[in-house]
């Protein structure tokens, strides 16, 4: 294919990503579920799974070979102007006022999930070998499947808890806080086990993850302070902080790529160093943009994933593991969210709410899984399981919370006593006392 066919291509495959995909966007809103389920769906839809099967000759005109370098590449930016912009909001400061409610609810919600994944990564090595884990089950295989069942997904998360009417109560409050220390450790995790997957052409993991340490240690030491001189400390049209914010992000993104991580990490790390205005509050002018570009070009990134999955390709021993892992990754989360809130004193139905909060993967759980799908450490039928498993559990967050919010409304709902029946009374007059 000449360099222009493929141009005219990439051209039209963009037009149908971007109105199909904003479009099931607006049909899951309509249907009071977050936009990123409907983006996702029509990325699985456009892949192998429906139009591929339906229409193969369609699917190869729409998505010939040649332009999915393009289009992986389109949706890698998207990642990481996204996370480049979730780095930038992350604010821990709320850990003040409720630091021991918000730690030992990350903690459960986190490690619990980490535990049982991994469990049951070892007790069933060979099925999940049999599905497309790497042969032999290594520990960064093992410790992946663990994260992979512990993540939350904070920005889907914080709609929700918007949507709701949940921003200034208790449930929100905590279940956003330690969603974000969740995340937290969850990306440390899995920088440890991408360090550790093979297959990597470069230094000893070793020598890497203390090039990672100081690459670290300088952003956080002094790339806060340059920008901050640069940027902050002259009047600069909006649109250049803009520009070189975002080309700062790439370049701390290529870094991790090179380092043999994801470029979601320098992303990441890039927005969390960003300084910002006087008291803290997060520059307007800056989020805006980042999440209106990164919001447009996102559906590359769920076409990408979705031309992974293939629900066809799940027989029937596939399917029984989709069941069980969806269950788990819900019942993991709401147990072990509710379970510590009320340890810490949070009521009955404040921390059922946490826990159902807390159960919502969505575009996290896809970006983690990508970074494993590159890294071999998932691939075939069980990266369809799992990324079926982030679609599941983010659907099921608002029916859930709909009926814990059901059930608290009716407990306390008040209840009239009528006290103990009496003997009937007759429809005549009353007898006249003798």
């Amino acid at each position: 294919m000449s360099p222009d066919a493929m141009i005219t291509h990439f051209v039209g495959a963009s037009a149908v990503v971007m109105v199909v995909a904003h479009a099931a966007g607006c049909c899951a809103r309509r249907l009071r579920q977050p936009v990123i389920v409907g983006q996702l769906v029509a990325g699985i839809a456009l892949g192998p799974t429906l139009l591929g099967a339906l229409a193969p000759g369609a699917a190869r005109l729409l998505f010939p070979p040649e332009i999915a370098p393009m289009l992986n590449a389109l949706s890698q930016l998207a990642l990481v102007l996204f996370l480049f912009a979730v780095g930038y909001e992350l604010d821990l400061s709320i850990l003040k006022r409720r630091a021991r409610t918000v730690v030992a609810v990350s903690l459960a919600a986190f490690l619990v999930p980490l535990a049982v994944g991994t469990g049951a990564a070892l007790l069933f090595r060979e099925e999940l070998v049999r599905l497309g884990a790497p042969t032999g089950m290594p520990v960064s295989a093992v410790l992946f499947l663990g994260v992979a069942l512990s993540i939350t997904a904070v920005p889907v998360l914080t709609a929700i808890v918007r949507e709701n009417g949940l921003t200034e109560s208790l449930p929100g409050v905590i279940a956003m806080s330690a969603a974000g220390l969740v995340d937290v450790m969850g990306w440390t995790v899995l920088i440890g086990a991408l360090l550790d997957a093979g297959g990597h052409e470069g230094p000893h993991w070793a020598l890497r993850l203390l090039l990672v340490l100081l690459f670290t240690a300088a952003m956080l030491l002094g790339a806060r302070p340059l920008l901050r001189r640069l940027l902050w400390g002259r009047e600069l049209d909006a649109s250049y902080r803009l520009a070189v914010l975002a080309g700062f992000a790439c370049a701390c993104a290529w870094v991790t790529s090179a380092l043999g991580l994801h470029v979601i990490f320098g992303a990441l790390l890039a927005g969390v160093v960003v300084p910002r205005e006087a008291g803290g509050t997060l520059d307007a002018g800056l989020l805006r943009p980042l999440h209106e570009v990164s919001g447009l070009l996102l559906p590359f990134f769920f076409v990408v994933s979705g031309s992974n999955v293939a629900v066809g390709g799940l027989d029937g021993s596939g399917l029984p593991v989709l069941v069980v892992v969806t269950l788990l990754a819900v019942l993991v989360k709401v147990v072990s969210g509710w379970g510590a809130a009320r340890l810490c004193g949070v009521g009955r139905d404040d921390a059922r709410t946490i826990g159902v909060l807390l159960s919502t993967r969505g575009l996290t759980e896809l970006i983690v899984l990508n970074a494993g799908l590159q890294a071999g450490l998932v691939t075939g039928p069980l990266y369809t399981v799992f990324v079926l498993m982030a679609l599941a559990t983010t659907v099921l967050t608002q029916p859930l919370l709909t009926l814990a919010r059901r059930r608290s409304r009716a407990r306390r709902a008040p209840v009239t006593y009528a006290g103990p029946p009496g003997p009937p009374v007759s429809s005549g007059c009353p007898e006249r006392p003798r």
